[in-house]
């Protein structure tokens, strides 16, 4: 009983978000627009002459970028390279060791992202953000790596896409691990959850940065979009 209660925690968390879309929207709304931090002053975009004005993805495309990251190479080899840890340091012991419950761990870890990935565009539709990962339009390794670290926690926002804190990213890696306490040992709780939350959530950093470096997949079609203004412009008029 103790673990389908933890997995209804989060299910109700993700439950106040769909019924809450104005409330949520509000807590959104608090952050300040962080479109600056898109180009630092000394950070040149690659191709200034192809970077056009921002658009929202299709549903089409929408579907694409979630079959990507809910079952492309990137889970497949996080819940791969998760397991073969977690096996090496017999974690959770309770599921012991061998070929079984090496498969056990792969297959908690693909359901930690699969929750994890849905609960992301399903929140990110709910609250109008936009779940696509936009690689940075400039160059310099660290720029690059600031911009694929920022982008954990934000997201394009609105008609406009202007970019700002996003609750469908922070929460989601959340609700995967606490998810996961349906079926962990019973001895894991919420704290555990929130624990896991956190490697979760740097674990998406991570995918992140191999989004921007290694291979991007279908957000690879959002490199040349821009999401900055200026006061009184939009992101068509800006130049950078």
């Amino acid at each position: 009983m103790k673990r389908y209660r933890f997995a209804q925690l989060s299910a109700v968390i993700i439950l106040f978000a769909a019924s809450s879309p104005k409330v949520m929207a509000q807590v959104a709304a608090g952050f300040p627009s962080m479109d600056s931090a898109a180009f630092p002053p000394d950070a040149k975009p690659i191709d200034p002459i192809s970077i056009v004005a921002y658009q929202r993805p299709t549903e089409k495309q929408k579907l694409r970028l979630f079959e990507f990251d809910a079952f492309g190479p990137y889970a497949v080899a996080k819940a791969l390279l998760g397991g073969a840890y977690q096996q090496y340091k017999n974690a959770p012991p309770e599921w012991g060791g061998g070929a079984k419950p090496f498969g056990e761990r792969v297959g908690s870890n693909f359901g930690i992202e699969l929750v994890t990935t849905t609960t992301r565009y399903g929140m990110a539709e709910i609250l109008r953000e936009d779940a696509a990962y936009y690689p940075c339009g400039c160059r310099g390794f660290f720029h690059r790596f600031r911009h694929a670290v920022v982008s954990t926690v934000t997201a394009r926002h609105g008609e406009d896409g202007h970019t700002t804190f996003s609750i469908s990213g922070l929460a989601s890696p959340y609700a995967g691990t606490m998810t996961a306490l349906a079926w962990y040992p019973d001895r894991y709780g919420v704290k555990d959850g929130f624990r896991m939350g956190n490697y979760n959530l740097a674990i998406v950093a991570v995918e992140n940065l191999a989004l921007e470096f290694v291979y991007g997949g279908p957000h690879s079609m959002f490199s040349h979009i821009a999401s900055f203004k200026t006061p009184g412009g939009n992101a068509a008029d800006q130049k950078p």
